[in-house]
C-alpha cells in the first residue's frame, strides 16, 4: 500500500462521514415529525422492522451504508436503540440479494444491468441531480430532498473512494489468495475475510470475490465457509467507523450491528467444526460456485434472523454492558418518554411528540371531569382517589409540556409549526385548571357524602341537565383537539353561551328554593360551588375552542375573537344556541317569581335558615368573594396564556435573528 493510497482513503473517510452529516440533516429537516412517525410505525414489531431493514438493504445493496443511517438516525433522535434492532439484523438478509445477482449472471460485478443499480454508480448523478436542485429551487421541502440526495451522493461517493484505495488489491492473487489460504485453519480464514472486507469497505465486494474465485473451480467449501463468516463480521466495521464522534445512542447502535454478527459468525462455526469433528462432513471438500455461495450466504442470514430476532432484547442490553447508560440519561429517562430532549434537534418530530403527549393530557382531563362528576350521585372512595391521582398526572404533564414547549420555541419551525406549538402552550393551561375544578367537585361529593346532604329533587333534575351539558362540551374541546376538528371546535362556543345562561338561571332557582326552605343553606352552598366549577370549566372549554380557530385564522386575542363571534349573530351561530337551549332546557317552574334579592339578603331573609342573620351575611360575603375570585382566577389564566404565547413570539423572533 503507497501513500497516496492511505490519503486516498482518508479523503474518503472524510467524504463517508461529511455525507452521513449532510444525509442526516436533510432527512431531519424533510420529515417534519413524518419520518420518524412512519419509522416508529415501521419498527413498533421486530419482524417488520426486520423486513424494512431488509428492503432497504436489497435497494442500496450495502448492509453498511443501512446501519450508518440507521446510527444517523439514532444520533439525531429520529429512532431509538430499540427500534433499530430490527432494521439492523434484517439488513444482514438484504445484503445477499448482491450475491444472487452475480451468481444468476454468472459473472463478476461488472455486468451492466448489475452495474447500474450498484450505489457508487448512480450516487455521482444523484449528487449532480442534488446540487442543480438546490442552486435553482427556492421552496424548502424541495432543498430539503436534494440535501438528502446530496447526503447520500457524498456517503457513498466516501464509500468507493476509501473501497478504490484498494481496488488493485482485489484484483492481485496474493491478496485474495488470503481468503482461501486457510482452509485448513478456520480461525484464520475467517481473520482474512474479515481483514479484506474491512479494506474493501463491502460485505458484497468480498463474497464478489469469493464468487469469482470459485468459477475457477479451485474454491473449495471448507476454505469458501470461514471467508464468507468473516465478511459478515467485517460489515459491521462500516458502521462502527459511521458512529465516530456520534451520541452514545448512536455508538450503541453500532456495536449491536458488530456484536449480532460476531456472536451469529462464531456460535456457527464453534457448532458446525465441533460437529464436523465427529461426523466429518464429506462436502468439505467439494468444489462449490457462484449459486451454492449465494444459497449458503442466504440460508446462513435468513436462519440467524430467525434464531436471535425473538431475543433482540438481550443484545440491547448487551450492548448497554459495553456502553453504559449514564445517570445524566437515566434522569431523562424519568420524564414523560415521549418528550425526549433529543427529538428537539427535529422540531417536527418534537412538535408530534408533544401534541401525543397534550393528547394524553386532555384525555386524561377528561377521565377526571366525568369521574368526579359521577360522584355527586354515586360517591366512591376508590374513585375520588383517581381523580386526585390523574390532577397530579395532568399537574406533572402541564409542567414538563410547558418547559419543552418553550425549548422547543426557540428552534427553526415552519409557520404551520408556530401556530401548532401556540395552540399547545395555550390548551395545556386550560386543561390543568380543568382537572383543578375536577379536584373542587370531587371535594364537594366528598362533603356531601360525609355529611350525609342531599340536595332537593328540583335541583337534582336541575342539576343532571347542566351536568350533561358540561360533559358534552368537555367531549365535544377534548374531541376537537385531539383530533384538531375544526368543525366542531365551532360548535362549541354556542354551547357555552347556552351553559352561562343554564347557570344565571339556575341560581336564580337556587335563590328561590332556599326562600322557600326546599334546600338547606349548607347544601345550598355546595350546590353553588359545583355551578361555578361547572361554568369554568365550560370557559376554559371555549378557551381551548377559540384557541383552535384563532391561531388557524393568524390571530392570537382571544377576548377580540370572542367579542367578534358573538357580535357576528349569523344564522347558523343562533341556530346551534336555540339547539342546546332545546336539549337543555331546564323543567318549567309553577311560578316564575321575579327574585331581584341581593346575595345577603337571599339567605338572612330566608325563614328556614339554622343560620342566625348576621352568620348568614357572612356566608354570603363568602359566596361573592369566592365567585369573585373564581372570574379573577380565569381572566388571570387566560392572560397567562396569552403570556405565554407572547413569550414564544419573542423566542422565535430573536432566533430568526440570530440565524
Amino acid at each position: 500500500m503507497t501513500i497516496f493510497q492511505f490519503i486516498k482513503m482518508l479523503g474518503g473517510l472524510a467524504l463517508f462521514l461529511y455525507g452521513m452529516q449532510v444525509l442526516g440533516d436533510g432527512l431531519k429537516a424533510a420529515s417534519s415529525g413524518k419520518l420518524e412517525k412512519l419509522l416508529e410505525k415501521l419498527t413498533s414489531n421486530k419482524l417488520r422492522a426486520a423486513l424494512l431493514g431488509t428492503a432497504v438493504t436489497a435497494v442500496i445493496q450495502s448492509s453498511g451504508a443501512t446501519v450508518v443511517m440507521v446510527v444517523g438516525l439514532v444520533n439525531s433522535g429520529i429512532m431509538t436503540l430499540n427500534q433499530s434492532v430490527g432494521v439492523t439484523l434484517g439488513a444482514n438478509v438484504g445484503t445477499t440479494v448482491t450475491a444472487w445477482l452475480l451468481s444468476m449472471t454468472m459473472i463478476s460485478g461488472d455486468n451492466v444491468l448489475v452495474a447500474l443499480i450498484k450505489p457508487e454508480n448512480f450516487s455521482p448523478i444523484l449528487a449532480l441531480i442534488g446540487v442543480a436542485i438546490l442552486m435553482m429551487s427556492k421552496k424548502d421541502k424541495t432543498r430539503h430532498v436534494a440535501t438528502i440526495m446530496v447526503g447520500f451522493g457524498i456517503l457513498m461517493i466516501g464509500m468507493t473512494t476509501m473501497s478504490g484505495a484498494f481496488s488493485s488489491l482485489a484484483d492481485d492473487p496474493n491478496f485474495t489468495g488470503l481468503m482461501t489460504a486457510f482452509s485448513d485453519n478456520p480461525m484464520l480464514g475467517l481473520m482474512a475475510g474479515l481483514l479484506i472486507t474491512v479494506v474493501l469497505q463491502s460485505s458484497s465486494a468480498s463474497i464478489g470475490v469469493l464468487q469469482s474465485i470459485s468459477m475457477s473451480g479451485t474454491l473449495t467449501f471448507g476454505a469458501m465457509l470461514p471467508a464468507l463468516m468473516g465478511a459478515n463480521i467485517g460489515s459491521a466495521v462500516t458502521g462502527l467507523l459511521g458512529a465516530i464522534g456520534a451520541k452514545r445512542p448512536a455508538q450503541r447502535a453500532a456495536w449491536l450491528q458488530m456484536i449480532y454478527c460476531l456472536i451469529k459468525a462464531i456460535v456457527f462455526m464453534a457448532a458446525f467444526y465441533i460437529l464436523n469433528a465427529f461426523v466429518h462432513f464429506s462436502f468439505m471438500d467439494d468444489i462449490t460456485d457462484p449459486v451454492r455461495i449465494a444459497i449458503f450466504h442466504t440460508v446462513f442470514n435468513v436462519v440467524a434472523l430467525l434464531v436471535f430476532l425473538p431475543g433482540s432484547d438481550y443484545l440491547v442490553k448487551m450492548v448497554e454492558k459495553i456502553i453504559p447508560v449514564l445517570p445524566a440519561e437515566k434522569e431523562e429517562m424519568r420524564k414523560i418518554p415521549i418528550l425526549d430532549e433529543h427529538f428537539l434537534n427535529t422540531p417536527g418530530f418534537a412538535l408530534e411528540q408533544a401534541r401525543t403527549a397534550t393528547n394524553e393530557m386532555a384525555e386524561a382531563t377528561q377521565t377526571a371531569l366525568f369521574t368526579a362528576m359521577d360522584l355527586i350521585w354515586d360517591y366512591k372512595e376508590e374513585a375520588a382517589d383517581k381523580v386526585d391521582r390523574l390532577e397530579k398526572n395532568v399537574d406533572e404533564y402541564e409542567d414538563q409540556l410547558d418547559s419543552y414547549l418553550v425549548k422547543l420555541s426557540r428552534k427553526t419551525m415552519t409557520d404551520k409549526e408556530s401556530h401548532e406549538l401556540s395552540i399547545l402552550l395555550h390548551s395545556i393551561n386550560d386543561f390543568e385548571r380543568m382537572t383543578d375544578h375536577a379536584l373542587n367537585v370531587m371535594q364537594h361529593a366528598q362533603e356531601l357524602h360525609n355529611k350525609n346532604l342531599t340536595f332537593s329533587a328540583k335541583a337534582c333534575d336541575d342539576m343532571n341537565i347542566y351536568g350533561g351539558a358540561v360533559k358534552e362540551i368537555v367531549s365535544m374541546a377534548v374531541t376537537a383537539f385531539t383530533g384538531n376538528d375544526l368543525n366542531l371546535a365551532r360548535q362549541i362556543e354556542p354551547l357555552e353561551i347556552v351553559i352561562d345562561g343554564i347557570d344565571m338561571e339556575e341560581k336564580r332557582r337556587h335563590v328561590r328554593r332556599l326562600r322557600k326552605g326546599k334546600c338547606t343553606v349548607e347544601a345550598g352552598f355546595i350546590l353553588q360551588d359545583i355551578t361555578t366549577d361547572y361554568e369554568r370549566i365550560a370557559d376554559h372549554c371555549s378557551n381551548i375552542a377559540v384557541d383552535m380557530l384563532q391561531v388557524n385564522e393568524d390571530g392570537f386575542d382571544t377576548h377580540e375573537y370572542l367579542e367578534r363571534e358573538k357580535k357576528a349573530d349569523t344564522p347558523e351561530f343562533e341556530a346551534e344556541i336555540r339547539k342546546y337551549e332545546d336539549k337543555y332546557a331546564l323543567p318549567k317552574l309553577k311560578k316564575d317569581d321575579d327574585i331581584q334579592t341581593n346575595a345577603v339578603d337571599k339567605y338572612v331573609k330566608s325563614d328556614k335558615t339554622s343560620l342566625s342573620p348576621k352568620q348568614g351575611k357572612l356566608k354570603a360575603d363568602k359566596i361573592v368573594k369566592a365567585d369573585k375570585a373564581s372570574k379573577d382566577k380565569t381572566i388571570k389564566d387566560k392572560k397567562s396564556g396569552k403570556d405565554k404565547a407572547d413569550k414564544v413570539d419573542k423566542a422565535k423572533k430573536s432566533s430568526d435573528t440570530a440565524q
